[in-house]
């Protein structure tokens, strides 16, 4: 029998913990608590959690730092929980490797909801009818292994990276639209999200494109991405 996903949630308030904390163990979930992120990374390798829950506002620690620290760490995935609500704030999150942003007060339903998002980005693709590699250029992306190379070493991608990547390189030429790639990466209800698709397509490009300036991704303005077959 599969061990039952692991949560490690990062948060001062002990009201807002003990919520989480009810709600997910009597869900099933294996829960871990960190209440000031002093012990994050020790819990991250001792309790191996799924995923992480992270308030930015900690006591004695900056939970951006953290973020990083984690994702640094880690290709857990990362839902951060936050009173903070400006677009900067989420964009600052994404970049530093958070998979997604829940602006607090939010629902215990809509909280599980992402988590499990979260937990099914992380399991193996269902089959469909694609070649079992895409290689463009120097790289390489082979969809039975969840293996991506650039010039024969391999690029470490998180669970989103590589769903992003995979969604794309799988209709290579196809112009893919914002709401469609939210949609198939990170769920139903997040097709108005697009910082999310600018920021990861952004992180993307950084890992796989090269200095002479060939786009792996092209960006169609107020559109979407193609995933290109020229390089």
């Amino acid at each position: 029998m599969a061990e039952e996903p692991g949560v490690l949630i990062v948060e001062d308030d002990r009201i807002i913990v003990d919520v989480l904390r009810s709600n997910l163990t009597a869900r099933g979930y294996r829960v871990v608590v960190s209440t000031d992120g002093s012990d994050v990374l020790r819990l991250l390798e001792q309790a191996a959690p799924d995923v992480v829950l992270l308030d930015l506002m900690l006591p004695g620690r900056d939970g951006f730092d953290l973020c990083w620290a984690v994702r640094d760490r880690s290709d857990v995935g990362i839902i951060v929980l936050s009173a903070r609500r400006g677009e900067t704030d989420k964009v600052r999150a994404l970049n530093l490797g958070a998979d997604d942003y829940l602006t607090k007060p939010f629902g215990i339903e809509e909280l599980l909801a992402r988590i499990n998002a979260m937990l099914r980005r992380a399991r193996p693709a269902e089959p469909r009818l694609v070649a079992p590699q895409v290689r463009v250029g120097d790289v390489r992306i082979d969809f039975d292994a969840q293996l991506v190379t650039k010039g024969g070493k391999r690029v470490h991608l998180t669970r989103t990276e590589y769903a992003l990547l995979r969604e794309l390189a799988m209709h290579p030429g196809r112009l893919l639209t914002h709401a469609e790639l939210l949609r198939r990466v990170w769920g139903p209800g997040y097709e108005t999200q697009t910082e999310y698709t600018r920021v990861y397509v952004g992180r993307l490009r950084a890992k796989l494109e090269g200095p002479d300036g060939a786009e792996l991704i092209v960006t169609e303005p107020r559109a979407g991405y193609r995933f290109t077959t020229d390089l």
